[in-house]
């Protein structure tokens, strides 16, 4: 925690920061469109694509102010990676002050769009708004304990539809060797980035889109690296004390048997048959967290099992693990499971602790969607798209830092006092509804796809 009596200025560290983050863009020219850009993203203000925050930046030169912001974003050549650390270890401080890294959490966050040019767009679950729907979709792993949260890496998911087509991906300025992949081998690439770069360590968390994946699972396991991660009421696994059969004796001919076996009256169960053999007297009610409607609870099981998947194409058997089950009052059945490598000691409570802190995400994808502009680029390419989204957890890493720099509630920590300009009077920007007249959804939306069409790849 930093010194409470440091006179140092919200303002003051600001421009540290910001100092810092110069150190990794390259070019000194940048300098100054990376601080107007950060600025911006921290300004008041309903739109935090390019062309408004240069209007409230610099209302008198909004055009030149555009056109430096622009070409920072969407074309100067950059590490996101670089970028990314420097507001990791900006914000580390805040998690030392408060007890540590506890988790690096997964999750894929997506950004609704129309259209089928920006680059990733597809129609795929969008979890912003629960359902199907064209958008972009990016994976990220977030820093967490009970006070603080920082995404630490973010990728954009390329769907096959854009990896099978060249041309497309030419156009949208994807790197050549970007191939697709699924999920959970992205996930993996950025826990093993984040452990060259000698992250503090925390259980990797997940929900199911991540945790069902057998062999991602077994990858963290080889990482060293703990986890407690969602699955699908079908995951098989033997209960505690049960394994696979040992390996078939060996007749003397041919390759000595050595992958253990299953049969129709020796197999492994799903984890929802194994719930539901336990009474619902067996679970316990544990409290995890005060939220903003009072305490948050809900009734657990922990068993101790392994993960049987394809284990008869294995040459040993797996560890045993934790299964957590939560079963709430007055559902028919569980509605939740959890497989956690976390030490054989570890409480109940503490595995409900630790698979419920993934709530912080939520919070993050929120504050940064609705205040930072986290999803406001209206550019199409792939390094406007990763530079902008660095850019806006960057801004998101000193609002972390300067809440936590005093008291685990923020209270006594500052943000910078920065100001808009006043905008010009009339200013509307480009494919903008005309705010004076009637709205008229269908011409509007006809109107902003033609003048996306004819700008080109505008940020």
């Amino acid at each position: 925690m930093q010194d409470e009596q440091s006179e140092d200025t919200p303002e003051q560290r600001f421009d540290q920061y910001i100092g810092k983050l110069t150190e990794v863009i390259g070019h000194a020219d940048r300098a100054e469109p990376l601080r107007a850009y950060c600025t911006g993203l921290l300004l008041p203000g309903e739109r935090k694509s390019v062309e408004p925050m240069a209007a409230r930046i610099e209302p008198s030169k909004v055009s030149s102010r555009h056109q430096s912001m622009h070409h920072f974003v969407a074309e100067a050549p950059w590490s996101d990676e670089d970028f990314l650390a420097v507001a990791r270890e900006f914000a580390l401080p805040v998690f030392d002050a408060h007890g540590g890294v506890a988790s690096w959490a997964l999750d894929d966050t997506g950004f609704p769009k129309q259209g089928k040019h920006s680059v990733g767009v597809a129609h795929q679950y969008c979890g912003q708004l629960g359902k199907q729907a064209n958008c972009q979709v990016a994976v990220t792993l977030s820093l967490i304990n009970e006070w603080a949260s920082l995404p630490m890496a973010f990728r954009l998911y390329l769907p096959e539809s854009w990896t099978k087509d060249p041309e497309r991906c030419r156009k949208a300025g994807v790197p050549e060797a970007v191939r697709f992949q699924e999920k959970p081998k992205i996930a993996l690439a950025q826990i093993r980035a984040a452990l060259e770069a000698g992250v503090p360590k925390g259980v990797v968390t997940a929900d199911a889109a991540f945790g069902n994946d057998t062999a991602f699972r077994d990858e963290l396991t080889e990482l060293n690296v703990r986890y407690a991660v969602g699955i699908q009421p079908t995951t098989s696994v033997w209960p505690e004390g049960k394994g696979p059969l040992p390996p078939a004796e060996w007749k003397g001919n041919g390759r000595r048997p050595s992958r253990p076996r299953r049969d129709d009256d020796h197999k492994p169960v799903s984890v929802k048959e194994l719930a539901l053999r336990h009474e619902p007297s067996a679970y316990r009610k544990v409290t995890w967290r005060e939220g903003s409607r009072g305490a948050m609870s809900s009734r657990f099981c922990a068993l101790r099992v392994r993960a049987a998947h394809r284990d008869y194409e294995r040459g040993e058997v797996r560890d045993e693990e934790w299964l957590l089950i939560e079963w709430p009052e007055g559902e028919k059945e569980p509605t939740k499971y959890y497989l956690s490598t976390l030490p054989k000691r570890a409480s109940l409570k503490k595995l409900v602790f630790t698979v419920k802190l993934r709530w912080r995400i939520e919070r993050d994808y929120e504050e940064l969607k609705q205040e930072i502009g986290f999803g406001h680029y209206e550019g199409r390419g792939w390094r406007g798209f990763h530079h902008h989204t660095a850019l806006s957890i960057a801004a998101y890493a000193f609002l972390v830092a300067e809440r936590g720099r005093f008291s685990p509630s923020g209270v006594g920590g500052g943000t910078p006092k920065l100001k808009a300009a006043r905008v010009p009077r009339g200013f509307r920007p480009r494919g903008a509804p005309d705010p004076a007249r009637t709205p008229q959804p269908d011409v509007d939306r006809l109107n902003a796809n033609t003048s996306d069409r004819r700008a080109g790849p505008q940020a």
